[in-house]
């Protein structure tokens, strides 16, 4: 078990590499293709993921991705308006074969999945991109691990006890100092090219551990909707990790907020 965890581990590091270090169409068709992945397993739960509402969902995704592209972003809100009245739509002439849950499902996942991955395209093409998009991977999986090994070391104190008696408030405390100390170093070796962030080892710190943090809520909150609907993984694709949504919880959480922190810190911390 841990060699095939192990091998896949290594396996994504490398795909992340190469997408994310190649960038535009590519990191772009990556994304949407994890997106329409996560969303079918999140559908799944609820029974729609191959259902007209899933469909819906399914189209809305791909047409999003082409609108972030592009650069058209002042029709993202009218795309998510049309989407949802045409989920809506479904569900009164479907009535009642298709229940509330499942509506709200729909628009979930284009939004938790979709909407929260592309930020992690978003980070790689704003100013300093190249740089600031790998504090994604920084802060939410150095977070895991540093709160991994401090929990088992010292924690006593459980965080979420009915969501994850393992997770102790110590090791969610030493996520988060783990986590801005991996952004300092990181700030320390690349700030000689970054241009937009000046003050790159205190800013890729705070980065760091103020998404280190928001990575555990997202860990926590995927691990919520499996207990509520009595499943162990979101899916079987990659080996020992489970499914797209169990590798990728946390960065959905990550990419919006250091997106929107970075971009902060560029305008008003130089």
């Amino acid at each position: 078990m841990f060699i095939t965890r192990l091998i896949s581990g290594v396996i994504l590091v490398l795909l992340s590499l190469i997408t994310v270090i190649a960038g535009g169409p590519v990191l772009a068709v990556t994304l949407l293709l994890i997106s329409i992945i996560g969303m079918y397993e999140l559908y799944r739960i609820f029974k729609i993921e191959q259902s007209t509402l899933g469909i819906v969902g399914y189209i809305a995704a791909m047409i999003y991705y082409c609108l972030i592209y592009i650069g058209k972003t002042e029709y993202i809100v009218l795309l998510l308006v049309i989407a949802f009245l045409a989920m809506m739509a479904i569900y009164v002439f479907s009535f009642p074969e298709i229940v509330t849950e499942q509506v709200l499902c729909a628009f979930f996942g284009l939004f938790y999945v979709a909407v929260l991955m592309s930020y992690l395209y978003q980070a790689r093409t704003m100013q300093d991109g190249a740089y600031v998009v790998w504090l994604i991977f920084i802060s939410s999986w150095g977070c895991d691990t540093f709160a991994y090994c401090v929990g088992m070391l010292i924690g006593e104190h459980q965080m979420a006890p009915k969501l994850s008696p393992k997770k102790s408030i110590e090791g969610g405390i030493g996520g988060i100092v783990g986590a801005a100390l991996l952004g300092a170093i990181y700030g320390a070796i690349f700030q000689s090219h970054m241009i937009a962030l000046n003050h790159a080892i205190i800013q890729c710190a705070i980065i760091c551990a103020v998404s280190g943090a928001i990575s555990q809520i997202g860990d926590l909150a995927a691990s919520a909707i499996k207990r509520n609907h009595n499943i162990k993984d979101y899916g079987k694709l990659i080996p020992g990790h489970g499914g797209v949504l169990d590798r990728f919880d946390s960065i959905l959480f990550t990419a919006p907020i250091i997106f929107y922190l970075a971009s902060w810190m560029v305008e008003h911390m130089n």
